[in-house]
């Protein structure tokens, strides 16, 4: 088995705590991304499961085994770091041979694992070329190549795809997705980038100042944020947030707001929402869950709230329009095809089943 546990690990340099008592399980066969800003501790923590920085307090198991005392060397772990670490003299061949050849492995059984590496990823003609003679996603995958052929128990990324060109790291996060269905090892990856993270992992962790905000399958982070935090760093453009008031009025539960006054979805009211009634709370709302009562098959009043266009984005199969509602800043998705200027007045219709509410103080979600 090639799990990984992290239990209650914590880091810290002098006064300043870098992770904070971080629970964490990758289990065996996993693709576990760690996501959040810059500073959030997510390298912090994976370097602590490759043995490259200590612990402070926790542990740390792979499989079954406590390693945190264990170097790296011996962790059966193999990282892929962001800049590559290729070394520069040597061709692609022997990069790819390097680790092998220091746990002296036998030549043959080496030149066996490398081509088979080479032929998986696409740079069998490439084994005699210098770094420098490569591209970035030649590079990419030679790092890869040297990960793959120590057959280790789990693969450690840290944001691996961060130097190349945006179009190259779409086609690298399809090559790396499909690389782990064909070798099924446990993977813990370190991003910054949200679509990375979506994409790639089985389960997320949204980590901010060295805590884990939520650990869950991407679709139910997107669908069910634990806080304004994690609801507002998944997504692009991020969710819009909007102070507000439960307002009851006839049995019908409203949020209101200052230029705004929108029904509660009737599968949107909880016991716990019910609770808020006349309190303030914060409504969250996805861009692409705003539209306009033309793209609506039915509109409902009940929804809309008036607005003025301040900037258009056209993008070919959305445009992104920014709008000035009583003060507040609105993001919205909308159909290409509309008429839409700047300085327009526009009537939005939001989509309330799904609706976000949270807490004004503690920025929890309320369910």
């Amino acid at each position: 088995m090639a799990e990984v546990n992290l239990n209650e690990v914590t880091k810290r340099f002098g006064d300043f705590t870098a992770v904070d008592k971080v629970n964490l399980e990758a289990q065996d066969g996993e693709f576990v991304v760690l996501v959040g800003p810059s500073g959030c501790g997510k390298t912090t923590t994976l370097r602590m499961v490759a043995g490259l920085e200590d612990i402070t307090e926790g542990q740390i198991l792979i499989g079954d085994r406590l390693v945190n005392d264990v170097p790296p060397k011996d962790r059966d772990i193999a990282m892929v770091f962001q800049n590559y670490a290729l070394y520069p003299h040597m061709d692609v061949y022997n990069n790819m041979a390097f680790g092998l050849k220091l746990r002296k492995i036998a030549k043959k059984e080496i030149e066996r694992r490398v081509r088979e590496a080479a032929d998986l990823l696409g740079i069998q003609d490439k084994l005699r070329s210098k770094p420098r003679e490569l591209s970035g996603g030649q590079r990419q995958r030679v790092a890869l190549g040297r990960a793959i052929v120590r057959d280790p128990k789990v693969f450690l990324f840290d944001e691996p795809l961060s130097n190349l060109d945006a179009k190259l790291r779409v086609r690298m996060r399809a090559e790396l997705s499909e690389l782990h269905d064909r070798l099924k090892t446990t993977t813990v990856y370190v991003t910054h980038d949200q679509t990375e993270a979506m994409t790639l992992g089985h389960r997320v962790a949204v980590m901010k100042e060295g805590l884990v905000q939520q650990y869950e399958g991407p679709q139910t982070i997107y669908d069910h944020p634990a806080n304004m935090f994690v609801a507002g760093f998944i997504g692009s453009p991020a969710m819009n947030f909007l102070d507000a008031q439960v307002e009851e009025e006839n049995g019908q539960l409203y949020v209101q707001g200052k230029g705004f006054k929108l029904a509660i979805a009737e599968e949107k009211v909880t016991d716990e929402v019910k609770a808020y009634a006349g309190k303030e709370v914060v409504m969250g709302i996805r861009p692409e869950d705003i539209r306009t009562p033309e793209m609506m098959h039915q509109p409902r009043e009940a929804m809309q709230f008036p607005g003025r266009v301040r900037v258009r984005e056209p993008l070919g199969d959305e445009q992104i329009v920014y709008v000035d509602c009583a003060g507040d800043d609105v993001v919205a998705k909308l159909d290409p095809h509309l008429p839409i200027e700047h300085g327009q007045e526009i009537t939005l219709e939001a989509v309330t089943e799904r609706m976000h509410l949270f807490d004004k103080e503690n920025e929890k979600a309320i369910s």
